[in-house]
C-alpha cells in the first residue's frame, strides 16, 4: 500500500495555488524538475536527483534549527533512525548536543552546587 505524503506550506503558496484555479499546478513536475537539474550543471547518477534533494532539506531543516520528530513526519518515515541517517549533520552541528542536552545543564547545576 502506497502511502499519501503531506507538506506543510506558509500561507502565501497555500494563496498562489488557491489563485492558479483548476487543473494541474504542475503540468510535468518530474520533468520540470530534470530540466532544472540540468541547468544548474549538477551530475548525479541517474534516479537519485529526488533522493539528494530530500537529504539536502532534511540537513538544512535541522541545521537552521528544525525539530528531529517533526522532520521525521515530513519525510514520513517510520522510524526516528532513517530520520536521522537523511541529516548527515557535520560535527560542528552535533555541538549542540552537548551543549543543549538537558543533561547536561543538570551536570552543571550539580558541579556547582558541589564546588560551593
Amino acid at each position: 500500500m502506497e502511502k499519501t505524503e503531506r507538506y506543510p506550506i506558509n500561507k502565501e503558496l497555500e494563496q498562489e495555488i488557491r489563485n492558479h484555479g483548476s487543473g494541474q499546478l504542475f503540468t510535468n513536475p518530474e520533468e520540470t524538475f530534470r530540466r532544472t537539474l540540468r541547468m544548474c550543471s549538477f551530475e548525479v547518477s541517474k534516479g537519485q536527483a529526488t533522493h539528494i534533494l530530500r537529504h539536502t532539506f532534511a540537513s538544512h531543516f535541522m541545521i537552521n534549527g528544525g525539530n528531529i520528530l517533526s522532520l521525521q513526519r515530513i519525510l514520513g518515515h517510520s522510524s526516528i533512525t532513517m530520520t536521522m541517517r537523511y541529516t548527515h549533520l557535520s560535527p560542528e552541528h552535533l555541538v549542540e548536543a552537548i551543549t543543549l542536552n538537558p543533561l547536561a545543564k543538570s551536570l552543571l547545576e550539580r558541579a556547582d552546587v558541589a564546588s560551593s
